[in-house]
């Protein structure tokens, strides 16, 4: 009865001490998620748009809506933070949507309509790791755009929505080739939203994409990037102990990141995504993290 007594005390102590520890995804129950635009904090959201202003390049690309800016502040996962600039503004995205294909492949996978095989599992992690156009467009040419398209339709999820400027949409491989499903808004083949994309990655840190051992699955994935330019350049520099799950895109003039940063204290805790239309692109995205955290440290 001791014996059984004790193992019970240290199982308790782990679990606790891990949800102490703010381990991914964070053990919230269906009736704690609120919907991630309920969240938008009217002081953050100054605050934000305070120190975007405050550089005239920044500012004249959101005026003309050639830049958007997504930020959850998970510092306090009781009292969640959201600000968006240009947030339901549609844009390309290029490599970011992959994050679509690999929550359709999950649903599918968990649903049996795809076997879960190593090649499988290896083009997941290329295709968001490495961002490999031939391991995605294997992915997509598995699933087909019909499965992806009701995946991000799905009531469960609504990644795309007309009603609030559509979101995030992959309708062609990445690679060439082969039919395509372009999204009805814009005509655009790979297309985000900002506010879809930190409602994304919203969901995933609280284990509600797909189910919590599948959300597990998608952060091991996105964990520890192989590409460290962008946001992960930055944050390399800053905050090289803090947990990295991201995924981003460039194509042309068209630059888009996202990122969930886990410090290992709260005080580095948030989802920040961007999608910028100009040749400066890849160096803005790296120049937003300091600002960002300096946004955050005044809340």
């Amino acid at each position: 009865m001791k014996t059984k007594f004790f193992i019970l005390v240290l199982v308790t102590a782990f679990v606790t001490n891990s949800f102490a520890q703010g381990e991914l995804p964070l053990p919230t129950s269906d009736g704690r998620i609120a919907l991630l635009t309920s969240l938008v904090d009217n002081n953050l959201q100054k605050t934000l748009e305070k120190e975007i202003n405050a550089n005239p390049l920044w500012k004249t690309l959101i005026n003309q809506k050639k830049m958007a800016i997504g930020l959850v502040d998970l510092r306090d996962t009781n009292n969640v933070k959201f600000a968006r600039l240009n947030g339901n503004h549609m844009m390309y995205a290029a490599s970011l949507p992959k994050i679509a294909v690999l929550l359709a492949a999950m649903d599918a996978i968990d649903k049996k309509e795809l076997i879960e095989t190593k090649d499988i599992k290896k083009d997941m992690r290329l295709m968001i790791s490495k961002s490999n156009n031939q391991a995605t467009t294997r992915m997509i040419d598995r699933l087909g755009y019909d499965k992806i398209e009701a995946v991000m339709r799905s009531p469960k999820y609504k990644f795309y929505d007309e009603n609030f400027g559509g979101g995030l949409w992959v309708g062609k491989r990445y690679g060439g080739g082969g039919n395509t499903n372009r999204e009805p808004l814009k005509n655009l083949s790979h297309a985000a939203t900002v506010t879809q994309v930190c409602r994304y990655y919203y969901l995933l840190a609280n284990g509600k994409l797909v189910n919590r051992k599948r959300s597990k699955q998608m952060l091991d994935i996105m964990e520890n990037p192989e590409l460290h330019h962008k946001f992960v350049n930055t944050l390399d520099k800053i905050a090289p102990d803090a947990r990295i799950f991201r995924k981003s895109g460039s194509w042309k003039n068209y630059h888009s990141d996202s990122v969930l940063v886990w410090g290992k204290d709260s005080n580095r805790r948030y989802i920040l995504v961007a999608l910028i239309e100009d040749s400066a692109g890849e160096q803005i995205i790296r120049d937003l993290i300091k600002p960002i955290e300096k946004v955050l440290r005044t809340q």
